[in-house]
């Protein structure tokens, strides 16, 4: 293997690992800390509070979260207009899979600028008014709607794809029954995130 293969091996294995731990861990977080809303103003705006106060919070951001990221992103990126694509030709279930993960993975990378912008550096701290505001708007509202499940199926689908680079599930028959669990875990995740949603546009 030349070094140059070798060097994008261990990219590529580096993004998958951040892909899964702490992005989607993060992600997972994020979905049921938002899922509070649904519980009222009030419930929210305590969670966020509770997550703000927590010791070393901005060291912890940009070393677990925003550093991650970063890297997850832009090289998901790279990785998205350099591979080739095979659905129309072969039209198999895995290589459709494929084409979706990288046109989440773009739908996902947009939606996190724009988020993190509105929500963390644009100045003002996160509240239930805040989002509520926000989805108030029909445009900003289907956006966060089509970048919430596109993050959720680029998560559940990378993380088949992760166990299966990682040898964590090995043969066809492991491999098509974690397609299954992780089809439930979108969906699962995909109305944990939608409910929270549309929990925003009923202010309390």
């Amino acid at each position: 293997m030349s070094q140059q293969a070798t060097r994008e091996f261990w990219f590529r294995r580096l993004h998958t690992l951040l892909g899964v731990i702490p992005v989607g861990l993060f992600l997972i977080e994020h979905l049921f800390t938002n899922s509070t809303a649904m519980r009222g103003a009030q419930s929210y705006d305590n969670a966020v509070a509770f997550l703000y106060n927590i010791p070393f919070r901005v060291f912890i951001e940009y070393v677990f979260i925003f550093l991650p990221l970063l890297y997850h992103g832009v090289y998901g990126m790279y990785v998205a207009f350099t591979s080739g694509y095979n659905a129309s030709q072969y039209g198999w279930f895995r290589n459709w899979m494929f084409v979706l993960q990288r046109v989440t993975g773009v739908i996902t990378f947009v939606y996190i600028v724009w988020h993190l912008w509105n929500t963390r550096f644009s100045g003002n701290e996160p509240s239930f008014n805040m989002v509520a505001n926000t989805v108030a708007n029909p445009i900003a509202f289907w956006f966060m709607l089509i970048g919430i499940i596109a993050a959720v199926f680029h998560f559940a689908n990378g993380l088949w794809s992760f166990c299966v680079h990682w040898g964590i599930t090995v043969g066809p028959r492991a491999q098509r029954t974690f397609a299954y669990v992780m089809g439930l875990v979108f969906v699962v995740l995909s109305v944990v995130g939608v409910n929270a949603l549309f929990a925003f546009t009923h202010q309390v």
